[in-house]
């Protein structure tokens, strides 16, 4: 990339990371309330970090960053296994969630595991982690304490939205990767816990958009592209026609959580993108992105998750100077987040600088091992 372009690309990277997991703290204490109960307390739509009960102050994250975050150094780490001449192995990122299962299921890092980010104590926390990622992911470790060969898919009919809200950090991989493998990168990814044709595809669809916007197309440019590689797939019809009737919302129905919930509740794959897409399309400018996320997490279903893709599309569309600054400034994790973001971008822009001539035996290696 030339310098302005890895600058911009930079700034969508940070802006996704950031962005999704604004929208998740924003929709994490609503998440399991109806509508007619956050308007009576938030008239004007949630748009401010509330209190989330014991242990959850306004701000806090829930278990679709986590996952994303895990998705990131996932990929990372994938990048650095290229060195070993073994290509891009979308399986390590399987690794990286079954580190963050260690983070649902244990009281703090255990010592046994390599890596930094599974030795952040704040992520060991469970914040309503989704039975279906937890369940596939145990059942991958047959018995044992971690997975013992990865890339296997879940054995389950699953489409719950716990696949497609973690994948936003494929679509972020730069244009040399392309389109069509970044949807079945995904996808794949999305079939470690989720096993459903519907769950898979979702996931896939919104690394396609994320990617599209990181090239520089406008919202509904990449939607169009990524519905284009949808149809291709077997089983594309649910996802597909979610996406149609949300683009259809958009353009003709009023912005209000009435016209949301006419998409469903978010607790599904196809649901939860469609919303995202609905409120994204309904507030695109980047003074907007407020207005859109608050929308996204304003009904009576999956907020967190919803909000989390909102942010996570918008993020990107505009980057990280279009985000609020008092919910940037207040969310949970946010050195952290930042320090991932900025580590992305520096394996998929600088890795020559980075790996060099020594290999595995760099302070970066080190810090993301190649499996």
């Amino acid at each position: 990339m030339q310098r302005a372009e890895a600058e911009a690309w930079r700034a969508r990277v940070r802006g996704c990371l950031l962005g999704g997991a604004i929208g998740d703290a924003l929709g994490g204490p609503v998440e399991f309330e109806d509508s007619r109960s956050i308007l009576a307390k938030h008239p004007e739509l949630v748009r401010t970090f509330v209190d989330g009960g014991p242990g959850r102050p306004p701000g806090t994250i829930t278990d679709d960053t986590q996952m994303t975050l895990f998705t990131a150094e996932g990929l990372i780490r994938a990048g650095v296994r290229t060195d070993r001449g073994l290509g891009f192995t979308v399986a390590v990122v399987q690794h990286a969630y079954d580190r963050w299962l260690d983070t649902q299921t244990l009281p703090g890092p255990s010592g046994e595991r390599d890596g930094w980010l599974q030795r952040e104590q704040w992520l060991y926390a469970r914040r309503a982690p989704g039975n279906t990622c937890l369940n596939a992911l145990t059942e991958a470790r047959k018995g044992g304490d971690r997975i013992p060969q990865f890339g296997a898919a879940a054995v389950n009919d699953s489409k719950g939205c716990g696949g497609v809200m973690r994948v936003a950090p494929f679509g972020l991989l730069p244009a040399v990767y392309p389109t069509e493998w970044v949807f079945d990168a995904a996808a794949d990814a999305a079939g470690y816990t989720h096993g459903h044709p519907t769950g898979k595809l979702a996931a896939g669809t919104l690394a396609v958009i994320i990617h599209e916007l990181c090239a520089g197309a406008g919202l509904d440019e990449a939607l169009t592209r990524a519905i284009s590689v949808l149809v291709q797939h077997d089983g594309h019809d649910e996802t597909s026609a979610a996406l149609t009737f949300a683009r259809h919302l958009a353009a003709t129905a009023p912005a209000n959580p009435v016209t949301v919930e006419r998409l469903g509740g978010g607790w599904i794959a196809e649901e939860a993108l469609a919303i995202a897409v609905y409120a994204a399309l309904a507030y695109p400018e980047p003074g907007q992105f407020l207005d859109a996320v608050a929308l996204a997490v304003t009904h009576s279903g999956d907020s967190d998750s919803t909000g989390a893709i909102c942010g996570n599309l918008l993020g990107t569309l505009h980057g990280e100077t279009a985000l609020p600054a008092e919910l940037v400034f207040t969310v949970e994790g946010r050195p952290v987040i930042l320090q991932l973001a900025d580590d992305f971008a520096l394996e998929f822009t600088q890795r020559d600088r980075l790996h060099g001539d020594w290999g595995p035996y760099t302070e970066w290696t080190t810090r993301y091992p190649g499996w």
